[in-house]
C-alpha cells in the first residue's frame, strides 16, 4: 500500500511537470506561427484578404502536428524538472535510506513515459494528422497556394509511376487539387519490357481508379506520325484517395495510414523512404520518451548539496540537443536511402539508451 501510494505521489509529479512543459511550448509555437501566418496575410492586399479569425484557427489546427514532435522534448525536460524538485526537497535522499532504488523510483516516470509514447502515436498523431490536412485545405483556399511531392523546386511537376500497361513518366507546369488534376501534361510511356514506347502531351490531365484522363492529347512514337485523341487514358495504380497523401505533406498522413500508402507508393513507384522514416519515428516514440527519461536521470539525481547541479542540468540539456541532432542527421541519412529507415530510427534511440543506462549503473553502483 506505501509502495503504490508512493508511486502515485512520483507519477503525479512527472505529468504534471511533463504536462507544463509541454503546454509551454505549444503556446510558444503557437504565437510563432501566428505571427508567421500573418506576416503571409499582409502580402495580400494589406491582410484584408484573410480575417483574423481565419489565421487563429488556422494555426489552431497546425498546432497539434508541429507540438507532436515536442513530446520527447517535453519529457525530458519535466523528468528533470520533477527529479530536481525532489532531490531539493530531500525527498530522493530519504526514498535512498528506505532501501529505494533508482530504478524503483524512476519507474513511475518511465511507465508514464510510455504510456504518453502510445497514446501520441496512436491517438494524437492521426488528430494531429486529420487537423494538419484541414489546415492545408484552408490554407490552399485562403493564400491559393498548395505544397505537395510532386512540386519541384523549378516549378515544373515531376511523377514517376507504374501501372497495368507498364511505367511512365510525368511532367506537368502546373498541380492543383493536390496532385489530382494537372495542366500542360507530358508523359514518357515505357512497355512491360522496360523499353520507351510512345510520348504523350496534352492540355490537361485528372486522376481517376487507376488510370489519368488525357485530354486533347498528341501521342508520338517511334516510327508513327504523331495523332491527336480527344481523351487517352494511362494507367496508373494511384488511386484518387492514396495520390492526395502520396503527394501532400508527410505530417498529414495518419500513422494508421502509413502502411497502406507506403504499399500503394512502392506500387506507383514514388519514392517511398520519406513515408517509412516517418512510420519508423512514429513505432519508436514510446521507446524514445522512456530515453528521454533515463537520460534525464543521469544529470538530475546528484544531491543539492554536494553542488553542481547548474553544471549537471546544462550538460544533461546540452546532451538531449546533441541527440536530437544525431538523430535529424541520422533520419537524413535514412531519407536519402544510405541505410535502412529502421537503423536510421532506432540506432540514435538505442545508443542514448544505452549510454544513460551505463552512466545510472556506475553512478549507482560504481
Amino acid at each position: 500500500m506505501r509502495i503504490s501510494t508512493l508511486y502515485w505521489y512520483l507519477g503525479q509529479k512527472f505529468i504534471t511537470a511533463i504536462i507544463g512543459a509541454f503546454l509551454l511550448c505549444s503556446v510558444l509555437i503557437f504565437m510563432i506561427d501566428f505571427v508567421e501566418l500573418l506576416r503571409q496575410a499582409g502580402k495580400y492586399d494589406d491582410g484584408g484578404a484573410v480575417p483574423a479569425r481565419i489565421l487563429f484557427w488556422m494555426t489552431l489546427l497546425r498546432l497539434p502536428a508541429y507540438t507532436e514532435f515536442l513530446l520527447a522534448f517535453a519529457v525530458q525536460v519535466g523528468a528533470i524538472a520533477t527529479l530536481l524538485f525532489l532531490s531539493r526537497k530531500s525527498e530522493l535522499a530519504v526514498m535512498r535510506a528506505g532501501g529505494m532504488s533508482v530504478w524503483q523510483f524512476l519507474m513511475p516516470g518511465l511507465v508514464i513515459a510510455f504510456v504518453l509514447g502510445v497514446f501520441a502515436t496512436a491517438i494524437y498523431n492521426p488528430i494531429a494528422a486529420d487537423a494538419r490536412e484541414r489546415a492545408e485545405e484552408l490554407f490552399a483556399e485562403s493564400f491559393g497556394q498548395e505544397g505537395n511531392l510532386l512540386r519541384s523546386k523549378s516549378g515544373e511537376s515531376w511523377l514517376r509511376q507504374n501501372g497495368v500497361d507498364g511505367q511512365s513518366v510525368l511532367t506537368a507546369s502546373h498541380a492543383t487539387n493536390r496532385g489530382l488534376k494537372l495542366t500542360a501534361v507530358s508523359a514518357l510511356l515505357f512497355g512491360p519490357d522496360g523499353k520507351f514506347s510512345a510520348r504523350v502531351d496534352s492540355d490537361k490531365a485528372e486522376l481517376k481508379n487507376g488510370y489519368w484522363v488525357m485530354t486533347d492529347a498528341w501521342i508520338a512514337a517511334p516510327g508513327i506520325e504523331p495523332t491527336k485523341h480527344k481523351t487517352f487514358l494511362l494507367s496508373t495504380y494511384l488511386t484518387p484517395e492514396r495520390v492526395q497523401d502520396a503527394l501532400g505533406t508527410v505530417i498529414s498522413v495518419s500513422f494508421w495510414d502509413l502502411p497502406g500508402l507506403i504499399e500503394v507508393a512502392e506500387k506507383a513507384n514514388i519514392s517511398t523512404s520519406r513515408l517509412q522514416i516517418q512510420y519508423e519515428l512514429l513505432l519508436s516514440r514510446p521507446l524514445l520518451c522512456i530515453a528521454m527519461v533515463l537520460l534525464a536521470a543521469t544529470v538530475s539525481l546528484r544531491s543539492f548539496r554536494s553542488g553542481g547541479i547548474q553544471t549537471m542540468v546544462i550538460t544533461g540539456m546540452l546532451g538531449g540537443l546533441g541527440f536530437f541532432l544525431l538523430a535529424e542527421v541520422s533520419r537524413q541519412i535514412g531519407v536519402a536511402g544510405l541505410v535502412p529507415p529502421w537503423a536510421a530510427v532506432w540506432l540514435p534511440i538505442l545508443l542514448v539508451s544505452l549510454i544513460s543506462l551505463t552512466v545510472l549503473l556506475h553512478q549507482e553502483d560504481g
